[in-house]
């Protein structure tokens, strides 16, 4: 006897299960409403075939970038403010991800003890060579950066950025 099928329309999984089937269970008389339900999940279960794919050449596999920031000079006399942001860029300079620190001042930026670390699977899996690294801007003085990369199947990538 045909218990059910599955099938996927319009991306959702819809399950189909024989009426005949369910009214025979319900009809035998040595089964209990919980038998019932959980041959129900089972067959639930074993009946719908579930694929899963990846983005071209990722194989499953995800990038995680860990960034990380601290100095390890003597900054206790500099009230500048400090912005720093955290990015991931692909190699045609689009960025995939960035995130914002809040402003501090310079002498504020942890010692390597107690540095500042962010981990960041990359966006899309995106699979090719990337840039990663800190922007930073200092109130009243400039612009400057740290820049990184990720070379295409490295899976982890650690960015340490030793602000001098």
């Amino acid at each position: 006897m045909d218990s059910g099928y599955c099938f996927k329309k319009e991306g959702k999984l819809t399950l189909v299960i024989n009426k005949q089937f369910i009214l025979k269970m319900i009809n035998m008389k040595h089964l209990s409403i919980p038998a019932i339900f959980f041959t129900l999940v089972i067959l639930i279960a074993v009946s719908c075939k579930k694929t899963i794919t990846y983005p071209p050449g990722s194989h499953g596999v995800s990038r995680t970038i860990q960034f990380s920031l601290y100095t390890d000079k003597d900054f206790s006399g500099d009230n500048n403010t400090i912005a720093f942001k955290l990015f991931i860029q692909n190699s045609k300079n689009k960025i995939l991800w960035d995130s914002a620190l809040a402003p501090m001042r310079i002498k504020d930026i942890p010692d390597v003890a107690h540095k500042l670390v962010v981990e960041k699977i990359v966006p899309s899996n995106d699979t090719s060579l990337l840039g990663v690294g800190f922007r930073y801007s200092i109130e009243g003085v400039g612009n400057s950066w740290f820049l990184d990369t990720c070379t295409s199947g490295e899976t982890f990538k650690r960015v340490e950025f030793n602000f001098q």
